[in-house]
């Protein structure tokens, strides 16, 4: 009864694209994990060994920012890692998703937008059966509430629609530019490296920090790292910060997206 019900509300169009991004999704991590060991949790991996090399490296040194607890320190920096992975897993897998289905497209007539929007679906599921519920654990021991735990999901939203503007425009765009990839490494390195993924904002020069502010992936990393790490109710200035950025690189990336999308067909 309620599933026929909500399927009332759902009109045929938008039914259609639901089904459609679910077996992109699902053809996705099939064929990802097909034969894999760790299948998922392959997205968690990369992180935990990420952060064991940056704790060995820099954690006596850094600790002292961190309550003087290497551990803190080792949290911190695997925080930051997981939103780093996840987004640039994310916006590559999404750059080359309407390229790569060019002949598809050529072929049967698709809503070109939910190319992109399926890989960033399968990094979101991902996520939240892979990472989320570590950083549940870490949060609800901190904390002792499930407040932070469901908390955790704001951020992550913000995370999402970020990754989802970004994905829109440079899928879009390397429609028309086909070194775009060489580049985007680029973007993406200087990214992760003005973010304070394995180093505490507190130890850059104070005239370099305002373009620290500037980089959209610093509040999400703050505001997750207040709500699991702190031990403190969520601090919801961080989280509105990390959402308005999040929805304005999502609204810019979908017009792009939208006013490009014509122009697909001939180059495809």
């Amino acid at each position: 009864m309620s599933l026929s019900l909500s399927n009332k509300y759902i009109t045929p169009k938008a039914r259609h694209y639901l089904e459609l991004l679910h077996v992109l999704v699902s053809r996705t991590l099939k064929v990802r994990y097909r034969g894999s060991f760790l299948g998922i949790y392959w997205s968690l991996l990369n992180p935990l060994i990420m952060t064991g090399l940056y704790t060995a490296i820099f954690g006596a040194t850094f600790a002292k920012y961190y309550g003087g607890s290497i551990l803190n320190y080792v949290l911190a920096a695997l925080t930051g890692l997981i939103v780093i992975n996840f987004f640039s897993a994310s916006t590559s897998q999404a750059l080359s998703s309407v390229v790569g289905n060019g002949a598809l497209l050529n072929k049967i007539r698709l809503p070109v937008s939910v190319f992109p929007i399926s890989m960033i679906t399968a990094n979101i599921f991902q996520f939240v059966m892979g990472t989320f519920p570590l950083l549940a654990i870490v949060a609800l021991i901190n904390s002792k509430s499930l407040i932070n735990v469901v908390a955790i999901f704001l951020p992550f939203i913000a995370l999402v629609m970020f990754c989802v503007g970004i994905g829109f425009f440079v899928s879009a765009l390397y429609v028309f530019f086909r070194d775009l990839p060489y580049f985007y490494e680029l973007v993406v390195f200087m990214l992760w490296i003005s973010s304070p993924v394995f180093y505490p904002a507190e130890i850059v020069p104070k005239a370099v920090r305002p373009f620290l502010i500037l980089n959209p992936l610093s509040p999400i990393i703050e505001s997750l790292r207040q709500i699991t790490l702190s031990g403190n109710l969520p601090d919801f200035m961080l989280i509105i910060n990390a959402l308005l950025s999040g929805i304005l690189f999502a609204g810019f990336g979908w017009l792009y997206f939208h006013r490009s999308r014509s122009q697909f067909m001939d180059l495809l």
